[in-house]
């Protein structure tokens, strides 16, 4: 399992832009896929995008399409998802996850690490 560290959560109003970072610390990293997901209270935890390590090949839930950048830095193993014209909806705690040779990027079981959440709170 991997080690994972999220920051950069933090309220804002409509209409802003945030940067989450996920700091991930592993020996070996190369065949890893990392993912953001957000939980809203009282929902289930839902996909919102993932990268594979070696290729930086990216897919989105459809909702966040063009508003938020999955992103990575290899040489600190960080993952990043920027977020632009945040609304309310987006409202939760958003959680980075890890997990070897995924297939399906949207599925929580197909990751086996995950980081503690950060809180993100958009205001109208």
């Amino acid at each position: 399992q991997v080690q994972l560290v999220e920051s950069g959560g933090r309220s804002v109003q409509a209409g802003d832009s945030l940067r989450l970072s996920c700091v991930a610390s592993a020996r070996t990293f190369s065949f890893y896929s990392m993912g953001w997901f957000r939980q809203a209270p009282g929902k289930e935890r839902d996909f919102v995008a993932a990268i594979r390590w070696s290729s930086g090949t990216t897919y989105y839930t459809d909702s966040i399409k063009g508003r938020f950048t999955i992103s990575r830095d290899v040489a600190t193993n960080t993952v990043y998802l920027r977020m632009d014209s945040l609304n309310p909806a987006d409202t939760a705690i958003y959680f980075c996850a890890a997990g070897p040779r995924i297939t399906n990027y949207c599925e929580t079981r197909s990751y086996n690490s995950w980081g503690q959440g950060t809180q993100v709170t958009v205001s109208s």
